[in-house]
């Protein structure tokens, strides 16, 4: 199972009460009745692996959050799944002294104080509650999975554990602490659900050695209490076995690689996150059917309706093939699909037809159609399939026209082309100045993205250079603070200039879109790129194959070993250790999805790696974190 099934696994096993999914229900086979009471963190755990329809299997019958006015329901069980804080705490007392429900299961993200436990005894006890109190359980699920292979820590006060806070100059110790403390509960939890203990390296010198150093420790302590232990191999009957099967954890600081994630992408899933704001698998947009509805004085008032999407890559087939290609080949299969369906919708219609059912209800037409012969019953169960996959093709048809816009509005395949080129020093075709001062190509964060990347990809520009660019950026409103953090961090920073840059990278343009450049295509594509992106590896990706595969490395040379289940910590690597199979590649400060999939494209059949951030940052989110820096420089 992979870490995202792991995660579903406990959440329903929390809302059956704790029990195993095989008692669900008892002996009618029918959920227990009951109401879900969350955070906003245990909220943003939940919402991309279970929905609505979901819950209410698994007897959910109303989710509230714990901080609202909720009414009381005296004869229902409620399931609480809440961060064990200070204010959480006190808001449960009031529940139990307000008597709201019928029985109490409180289910912690992560594990509960002392403190704050005696707390919650004290108020059952005041409120005469402490028979309704059936559990109390720490979950150790702190951590939100957005794919099978992709996690994230909450990003409710995401900004605890961002690039911002980490490296602003008046970081005071005890927010640097909390930090740290916040990611190492967040790995701590993902390794208690996937249920085995990493070997760890990190770079030396930064945060991602501090976290390397405190999860160790935590890692260890757990590891040595063979009675208290969380990971079941571990138990005092099994010899410890080291380095067997195990994942290697590779912590990595956002400072290592700033290109990335202001890289202008080309992939769908990146493009979405980038431009449509996919937050949680789910994607909201405008409506461009809506029309402008007339005010009370004659005007137009635009209304602006938004569309909600989820992207589920268990059940959409072509979000799970294709969200990692490049646009141009999703808008083909999206076309391919589109053919294909109406293909099949011709027949069934044809079927309908002859049976006399042509524009009659379609659950009549399932129906009756069920009653007759097998070959009808055939094409009776193929009608669902197409009802659903004509939903998906409406979402990605929406999806991807929006992205199409956006790409001819501000011109995203050029920067996409010139920035692949700048990072892996290729000639351009058209140089900067060119692109700054074409007033349609692109906005004015989209020229700040593409400078930043210049500067950070050529350490010999000159001051004067730099200057040359600001003066356009400026004359187009854009502020300067970003540009301004960027010139001192490539002062200070300890980045050989081969990191920088990605191995093998650039694109290359293929024939135009063959099969959509019909008049039937649902895409008009003319004046955009078909690019096609070289295979490439990007920082991280480079960093984990040279640790996975043993390689010598300059980039790894200096990077810390930590083993939790040695008795005895040591920093040597082991000699005659086999090549690793499986890692995590953890990114602090802030990750993207273009790393995520560079990592998916490097691993394909041979390896498995999962990836993870302590906040999941589009270039716009990180801008603004970058300008912030710049804003506080003296």
């Amino acid at each position: 199972m992979n870490v995202r099934q792991r995660q579903t696994s406990a959440l329903r096993r929390m809302l059956n009460f704790n029990q195993p999914s095989a008692k669900l229900g008892g002996q009618s086979g029918e959920p227990q009745w009951k109401v879900l009471v969350y955070d906003r963190c245990g909220q943003d755990i939940i919402s991309p692996l279970l929905s609505v329809k979901e819950l209410r299997d698994a007897g959910v019958t109303l989710h509230q959050l714990l901080h609202s006015d909720r009414e009381c329901i005296p004869d229902v069980p409620a399931i609480y799944f809440v961060l064990p804080t200070e204010d959480n705490i006190k808001r449960i007392a009031k529940d139990l002294g307000d008597h709201l429900y019928e029985s109490y299961y409180f289910n912690f993200i992560t594990a509960v104080s002392r403190s704050l436990l005696e707390d919650l005894a004290q108020a059952a006890i005041t409120s005469q509650a402490v028979t309704q109190i059936h559990k109390v359980v720490d979950q150790y699920l702190h951590f939100i999975s957005l794919e099978e292979d992709m996690f994230t820590l909450r990003p409710q006060n995401a900004d605890a554990a961002s690039y911002y806070e980490i490296n602003r100059a008046d970081v005071k110790d005890t927010e640097m602490e909390q930090t740290i403390s916040i990611i190492v509960e967040g790995l701590f939890s993902y390794f208690v659900t996937v249920g085995s203990v990493p070997i760890i390296r990190c770079p030396r010198g930064n945060a991602a050695e501090m976290v390397a150093e405190r999860l160790d420790k935590k890692l260890r302590e757990n590891v040595r209490d063979p009675r208290n232990s969380l990971f079941n191999a571990l138990d005092s009957s099994q010899p410890l076995v080291v380095g067997l099967q195990r994942p290697l954890l590779i912590l990595l600081d956002r400072n290592m690689d700033l290109t990335t994630p202001l890289h202008h992408t080309w992939t769908y899933q990146a493009l979405a996150h980038d431009v449509l704001k996919l937050k949680l698998n789910n994607i909201e947009i405008e409506d461009p059917s809506e029309q402008a509805t007339p005010g009370a004085h004659g005007g137009a008032i635009p209304k602006k309706k938004k569309k909600s999407f989820d992207l589920n890559s268990s059940t959409d087939k072509l979000w799970q093939i294709h969200r990692g290609s490049p646009f141009p080949t999703v808008a083909e299969a999206i076309q391919e699909d589109l053919d294909d369906y109406r293909t099949k919708e011709v027949e069934v219609s044809r079927l309908k037809n002859a049976m006399g059912l042509e524009g009659e209800d379609e659950n009549a037409a399932i129906s009756l159609l069920s009653d007759n012969t097998a070959k009808l019953t055939s094409a009776m169960s193929s009608l669902p399939e197409l009802l659903q996959r004509k939903r998906f093709l409406d979402m990605h048809t929406t999806i991807a026209t929006a992205l199409l816009e956006f790409i001819k509005a501000r011109k995203l395949d050029l920067y996409f082309e010139t920035e692949e080129k700048l990072m892996s020093r290729s000639a351009l075709e058209q140089s900067l100045l060119e692109i700054l001062n074409d007033p349609e190509a692109g906005t004015g964060e989209d020229k700040l993205r593409l400078i930043i990347i210049a500067i950070i990809c050529d350490p010999s520009m000159s001051d004067g250079d730099i200057d040359q660019y600001s003066e356009v950026l400026s004359k187009c409103g854009v502020e300067l603070e970003a540009i301004k953090y960027i010139r001192r961090w490539r002062t200070y920073s300890t980045l050989p200039a081969a990191s920088i840059h990605s191995s093998g990278g650039g694109t290359k343009t293929v024939s135009m879109f063959s099969k959509l450049m019909s008049q039937a295509s649902s895409f008009a594509m003319e004046g955009v790129k078909n690019l096609v992106v070289k295979k490439h590896k990007l920082p991280a990706t480079r960093i984990a194959d040279a640790l996975m595969e043993q390689k010598s490395s300059q980039e790894v040379e200096n990077y810390r070993y930590f083993d939790p289940k040695l008795i005895k910590h040591t920093e040597s690597v082991p000699r005659s250790k086999a090549p690793s199979s499986e890692a995590v590649v953890f990114m602090i400060g802030g990750g993207n999805y273009i790393e995520y999939q560079n990592l998916q494209d490097y691993a394909k059949g041979s390896k498995k790696i999962s990836y993870g951030c302590s906040q999941v940052l589009n270039a716009k989110e990180f801008v603004q974190q970058l300008q912030q820096l710049g804003q506080e420089m003296r």
